[in-house]
């Protein structure tokens, strides 16, 4: 399963009280990983929750601290865990170490928090959101929503189910240039029957905070999509450069 890039920790019936705030996320990996539980969060009510993906070279508090004010005003969980090296491994049928990263985080967060299940988002800048949108065409069962900042590409062996995808690029981006990048991404997962949510705006490569708003108002505002498993199909696979 996780060689096949595919996720077993699911949703469960949570009881407890988990505590809110800024804190640390053991995901067994040797740098900081972080976890967001808004102040407003009780157990009695499922929230909306967003796993996030950082950018080759970059930290886990980065999605946090763009995310985390959003977080609080839209009342979901975010958890970042940091990969394992410099970015993220993994292509299809060569899924490494990182699996296990995603998988220890799930497994906390649906533990000790009650989380949606027909809100539930994998998300990620750069080279994390390559790897948000491979993970979530692969584990289309699990997470309703992709979440694609910036991203340099989309490789994909077989997807399960039709999770909403939301993709936003800079036109000025000089690290992962929009035309080879998410205009490509864009084209192909229009040739695999989906229908990409697709923001450009006008800067580098970054997340400007009214993108991070749209996105997240798109994730926790759209309608309710449970995931329903569909039969995996085999895709094409497409690398560009990744930052």
């Amino acid at each position: 399963m996780a060689r096949r890039g595919r996720l077993v920790a699911r949703p469960r019936n949570v009881s407890g009280m988990g505590p809110t705030g800024l804190l640390a996320l053991d995901s067994a990996a040797e740098r900081d990983s972080y976890l967001y539980v808004p102040a407003g969060y009780r157990a009695v009510q499922a929230v909306p929750f967003m796993l996030l993906l950082h950018g080759s070279g970059g930290h886990a508090h980065h999605g946090v601290d763009v995310l985390q004010a959003l977080a609080e005003e839209f009342g979901l969980i975010l958890a970042a865990p940091a990969s394992a090296d410099y970015s993220w491994d993994g292509m299809p049928g060569r899924h490494g170490s990182d699996i296990a990263v995603v998988e220890r985080a799930l497994e906390h967060v649906f533990a000790n928090y009650a989380v949606d299940p027909a809100r539930l988002a994998i998300g990620g800048f750069s080279d994390g959101g390559s790897r948000a949108l491979t993970l979530g065409l692969a584990n289309g069962d699990l997470f309703t929503h992709v979440v694609a900042f910036s991203p340099g590409s989309i490789a994909i062996g077989e997807e399960l189910g039709q999770p909403r995808v939301f993709i936003a690029h800079g036109t000025r981006d000089e690290i992962q240039p929009i035309f080879a990048c998410s205009r490509r991404v864009v084209a192909q997962l229009e040739r695999m029957g989906f229908d990409p949510e697709y923001v450009e705006f006008e800067a580098g490569h970054r997340i400007p905070e009214d993108i991070a708003r749209r996105a997240v108002r798109w994730f926790t505002e759209a309608p309710e999509s449970a995931p329903e498993p569909a039969p995996s199909r085999a895709s094409e696979t497409r690398s560009s450069p990744e930052g």
